[in-house]
């Protein structure tokens, strides 16, 4: 008899399933055809037998006796029929949760085969904020990728709250946002410290300060980020703490579009020092110093809080966050002696 071994890496945890975790997985997938996995899935978004047939191209008779059989050989009903469609029960939702995790490690399973096949050994994805993208991430990246060759990097731009999410439901390996954290899931680490500017149109009254306390902007219009930026919930939770609203006039993604729009006297802004900087040699706008104690922030690495990392990703942690070097303890012998030449130079 040849004994088949399987070996993959689950995407939500990071670590390598070994072959008794994997069985059931593939003792699940054998039992409950894909099909009829993803059909389930389908009527679950769409509400409907009918929508969810059409997405799978299946015949409503075909999937209706998949979906009653699969409901049978469970002994739960997965969905309460109702004159407008079909509502989910919580064996329904319980079973589509698993279906787009299960998906998600089969594709995982699949892209990382093909991977090795092309000599590329390993794939780390991270999500990081737009700050991180834009100030400090891209030398590191470089730096990373011309060590290690080898493994591939995808990079996806999305807030800081965002990004937690993204790393705590295994969707990133590693992210890199503005603190604080706020998922148990997630082991962090300090990356790097920034500072926040003040960007106003060139002329602003406010451009002949030397320094922009944070209060004179809420005179404005602010021009920022959409909601679940670090930047943005920082501006709105300073001006509860003043009594005060945040006139957020427009919200767009991306810095470059948020300089144009202050460059056209449509507000002001709060934007990463070193990306104002930048601006205000390509648009007419001015960076001054923000006052406000959340001006000064840092950068954080997170990854899933697990005893062992992969070991593509733990090279790609160490490079970013490098482990403090040792101290070396100071001797027992040593100590007393100290102390002595101190009560006596005293």
């Amino acid at each position: 008899m040849i004994k088949t071994s399987f070996h993959a890496k689950d995407p939500l945890s990071s670590r390598w399933w070994t072959d008794n975790e994997l069985s059931p997985i593939i003792a699940f997938i054998m039992r409950f055809d894909l099909l009829t996995l993803n059909l389930v899935l389908a009527i679950a978004e769409t509400r409907s037998i009918t929508r969810g047939a059409e997405r799978e191209h299946l015949a409503l008779a075909a999937a209706s006796k998949r979906l009653s059989d699969l409901e049978a050989r469970l002994g739960v009903a997965l969905f309460e029929r109702r004159a407008r469609g079909v509502e989910p029960t919580d064996a329904g939702r319980a079973l589509v949760r698993h279906i787009r995790a299960l998906n998600t490690s089969l594709h995982a399973l699949e892209s990382e085969v093909v991977e090795f096949s092309r000599g590329i050994k390993g794939h780390l994805r991270v999500s990081a904020n737009a700050g991180a993208i834009s100030e400090v991430l891209p030398a590191d990246l470089a730096a990373f990728s011309q060590a290690h060759p080898g493994i591939r990097i995808s990079l996806e731009d999305q807030t800081s709250d965002e990004v937690q999410q993204a790393v705590a439901e295994g969707r990133a390996d590693v992210g890199i946002f503005v603190g604080p954290a706020h998922d148990a899931r997630l082991a962090t680490r300090r990356y790097k410290a920034a500072t926040l500017s003040a960007v106003l149109p060139a002329g602003h009254v406010l451009a002949k300060r030397n320094v922009v306390p944070f209060e004179a902007l809420l005179d404005f219009d602010i021009v920022g980020l959409p909601a679940g930026a670090s930047v943005h919930e920082a501006m709105i939770r300073a001006a509860l703490e003043r009594g005060r609203t945040l006139n957020a006039r427009l919200q767009v993604r991306g810095f470059d579009a948020i300089a144009q729009l202050v460059e056209a006297g449509l507000g002001v802004a709060v934007l990463p020092e070193k990306t104002a900087e930048r601006f205000s040699r390509v648009f007419a706008i001015q960076a001054l110093p923000l006052e406000a104690p959340w001006a000064q922030r840092d950068y954080l690495l997170a990854t899933r809080a697990q005893d062992v990392l992969p070991a593509a990703l733990q090279r790609f942690v160490d490079t970013l966050c490098p482990p403090a070097p040792a101290v070396a303890p100071t001797s027992a012998a040593t100590a007393p002696a100290d102390a002595s030449r101190t009560r006596t130079a005293s």
